[in-house]
């Protein structure tokens, strides 16, 4: 079954940019505001000299990602020599991810200037018969399933027939030749396979309905089991080992949090309820593919936090803990026997190490620190925070103080997450370490929407962009000042992509409250971005209507326009930086340009970086440096020297 592969591929980009950023020996100069060791900007956002650790499935390679010429690329190192191999050279752009396909060869997925049209590429471990195994133009990849017990086959998604929807094949990794296993009729959405990769479950919508639709065999029909409202989530995760029947899903049916439990695909019976959390939602339950069995379930407090359901693998964590206890420790990979490991370490001030664990001899080596260059003591704690909205709301979310300063009337820079249908949580954040060196309080807020807390809570943000959602914003910018911890006259607010909107909506709907403010690949105009979102996407359009708005209704667009800030520049006070990619298929620029015009035109300062090469986020090296070079400067003109000034 293939969730942890979908998962990987999922999230792959957003832990290479949290948890890998990293750089030079920091210098030894000293910001005279504040009176703290300066740590150069590079340090932080540099590529890793090394990362993303994998094992090959017979134990013997590590696979890493490396820079070479200022790209990860993929490098494999045979274990316990010093014999490094460079798998690729690609110049252009880091790669998106990577696995072992087999034992001798790795596959690896990469876009173009940030398209996000994904191509599956295989390559040996020598680095020999690289081949583009999906040479489609405007084609987009996932991975169904790796196929673990099959060396020269995975199970892909593409949509080649049809942009709007991907349709499931089976690939050969050496030659590319692929077989179409089902049709999409336009509403399957996913698709999960069985334990032996036969494809028995589809997840279908029709907009604002999801049904889960099951086969006992390939080559039975799919029939409907259960259909239910999208606001309910009933996901299956994987087969019981018995393949039969039984499956693991999360699911609240029935309950506010999402939890995990046994259920009957064939008939939609929920059988039995494995773990719920009473404050927070279940976001997985992993398991054992060599001795088949649930291992451990994990969820987000206000930090990551597991419940072990399998012994073996709860006395591998206490083994690590033992001697790595002071950091959150995390297995990355393993081998296919399930006694060899990649473990990495991280905590809010650390990107932490990799190591490498053989459970036949209790060995436990370090293989690389991450960013020895980076300082904990020089860093900043990121510390759980939760005030109330004015509506009576709990908002739970994160505030890191700069160091070394009395923390009372700073300035300060609120970070609302992207998304919005996601999260901050405990990690380290190369963003917030930086601003937090530059002298800055930085506060994050999981305001309403954001997902973990439960179906209430995440329904609470319907409809509510720029009104309730900003509120949930505005209050906790109100909550610092009154602590005393904030200046109200050096409060800026920065954020990507849904941060970017609400970055915008801030200076519009609440103009003197910031003093400037940073957008990056946000949502400027609900109109247009509802017109311009990726093909593959449409599927979704009916709930986006219902979450966000619907143009066609009258009543929705009214308050579309009213949200929408390029439609009320004449309110805006505060300087403003603008960051954008080119080819952004998910804001898509012309957001950005009609703000920036909208804004020239009305004499308001504005400064706009527009990269075409990048896509939603800057993940090119040279194109990071400058946008946070560019972001201190501005900071600096509008919040530190305003100070000095006044």
């Amino acid at each position: 079954m293939s969730w942890n592969v979908i998962n990987y591929f999922r999230n792959f980009i957003l832990l290479v940019c949290v948890l890998s950023m990293s750089a030079c020996i920091p210098s030894e100069s000293t910001n005279t505001n504040n009176m703290i060791a300066t740590i150069p900007l590079e340090d932080f956002f540099k590529n890793p000299e090394k990362t993303a650790y994998s094992l090959s499935p017979n134990g013997e390679y590590f696979a890493f990602l490396a820079p070479y010429q200022n790209r990860k690329n993929i490098f494999v190192q045979k274990i316990g020599t010093e014999e490094i191999q460079q798998i690729t050279q690609v110049t252009d752009r880091d790669l998106s991810g990577f696995f072992w396909a087999n034992d001798e060869r790795l596959i690896f997925v990469r876009d173009f200037d940030g398209d996000e049209n994904y191509h599956l590429f295989s390559v040996t471990k020598e680095g020999k018969d690289e081949k583009d195994l999906t040479p489609f133009e405007n084609v987009k990849v996932d991975i169904i399933d790796d196929l673990e017990n099959d060396p020269e086959h995975l199970i892909i998604g593409m949509n080649k027939r049809i942009p709007q929807v991907f349709d499931p094949y089976r690939i050969n990794i050496r030659t590319g030749e692929t077989k179409q296993l089902a049709e999409n009729p336009g509403n399957i959405s996913s698709w999960i396979t069985d334990h032996k990769g036969q494809l028995r479950i589809a997840i279908a919508t029709d907009g604002v309905n999801t049904s889960v639709l099951y086969r006992k065999t390939e080559q039975d029909n799919f029939n409907i089991v259960l259909t239910t409202n999208f606001k309910e989530t009933v996901h299956p995760m994987y087969f019981d080992f018995d393949n039969d029947e039984t499956v693991y899903a999360l699911s609240n049916r029935g309950r506010d949090k999402t939890a995990v439990v046994k259920m009957n695909i064939a008939t939609g019976e929920e059988l039995e309820l494995i773990f719920e959390h009473p404050e927070v939602d279940v976001s997985y339950m992993s398991y054992s593919r060599q001795r088949q069995v649930p291992t451990t379930i994990s969820y987000v407090t206000w930090k990551r936090q597991h419940k072990f359901v399998d012994q073996q693998v709860e006395d591998l964590y206490k083994r690590l803990e033992r001697d790595l206890g002071k950091y959150e420790v995390v297995i990355t990979s393993t081998n296919k026997s399930e006694d060899k490991f990649v473990v990495r370490t991280y905590s809010d001030r650390s990107l932490g190490a990799y190591y490498f664990y053989d459970k036949t001899t209790d060995q436990l080596e370090k293989i690389t620190e991450v960013s020895a260059w980076l300082k904990e003591d020089q860093l900043a704690e990121m510390k759980p925070i939760n005030y109330k909205s004015r509506d009576g709301l709990t908002i739970h979310g994160y505030l890191t103080l700069p160091k070394n300063v009395e923390h009372k009337n700073l300035p300060v820079i609120i970070n609302p997450h992207g998304g919005p249908w996601a999260r901050d949580a405990w990690t380290f954040n190369p963003e917030v370490q930086f601003l937090a060196n530059r002298g800055y309080a930085v506060l994050q807020m999981n305001f309403r929407g954001s997902t973990g807390y439960g179906r209430q809570f995440w329904e609470a943000s319907f409809q509510e962009w720029g009104l309730k959602m900003q509120d949930d914003v505005t209050d906790g910018v109100q909550w610092l000042i009154d602590e005393g911890i904030a200046d109200p006259s050096r409060i800026a607010i920065y954020g990507g992509s849904y941060g970017g909107y609400c970055t915008l909506a801030g200076i519009t709907f609440t103009p003197d409250l910031y003093a400037c403010a940073i957008d990056y690949v946000g949502v400027s105009n609900l109109f247009t971005f509802m017109e311009t979102i990726p093909p593959y996407w449409e599927i979704y359009l009916k709930m986006l209507h219902e979450m966000v708005g619907d143009p066609s209704n009258p009543e929705d667009s009214i308050r579309m326009r009213a949200t929408s800030p390029v439609f009320h520049v004449d309110k805006i006070k505060a300087p403003l930086l603008i960051a954008q990619g080119a080819k952004d298929p998910r804001v898509n620029q012309d957001e950005s340009d009609q703000m920036v015009a909208a804004l020239r035109e009305k004499g308001v300062a504005i400064e706009y970086i527009l990269k075409e090469n990048e896509g939603h986020g800057f993940h090119n090296q040279e194109n990071r440096f400058e946008f946070y070079g560019r972001m201190e400067k501005f900071l600096e003109k509008h919040l530190t020297l305003q100070l000095q000034n006044n």
